[in-house]
């Protein structure tokens, strides 16, 4: 089984790179973006694009999920949230400073 793209709690977003991320909003799919839970509880169909006929725009094919046991993809995309999760607060207040510094900057020159 795949993600699936049709339940309106999966997402994905491209980025300018050409990177794209799926993944399951409710954070429900610990294999994502490769594979959502057999049986979820949570899958619901989105019925917004029913019918519709996507463009050239739909997201590049997802890589083949690597050939190792489940266990060891979802050890390691753990590892990965939680790497990033420790970091967030940190990048979060060094931009929030930046931008304070920014503006302050600017309201200095219109002062003048």
């Amino acid at each position: 089984m795949a993600m699936r793209e049709e339940c309106k709690h999966f997402q994905s977003r491209t980025y300018e790179s050409g990177e794209v991320a799926r993944f399951c909003q409710l954070d429900l799919a610990p294999e994502a973006p490769w594979q959502c839970p057999e049986n979820c509880a949570s899958y619901v169909r989105r019925l917004a694009d029913v019918g519709w006929q996507h463009g050239s725009l739909i997201e590049p094919r997802l890589e083949d999920k690597p050939d190792v046991p489940s266990e060891d993809i979802i050890s390691v995309l753990s590892a990965a949230e939680e790497a990033v999760n420790d970091i967030a607060s940190d990048v979060l207040a060094e931009f929030t400073a930046e931008q304070e510094k920014k503006q302050g900057k600017r309201w200095k020159r219109k002062r003048r």
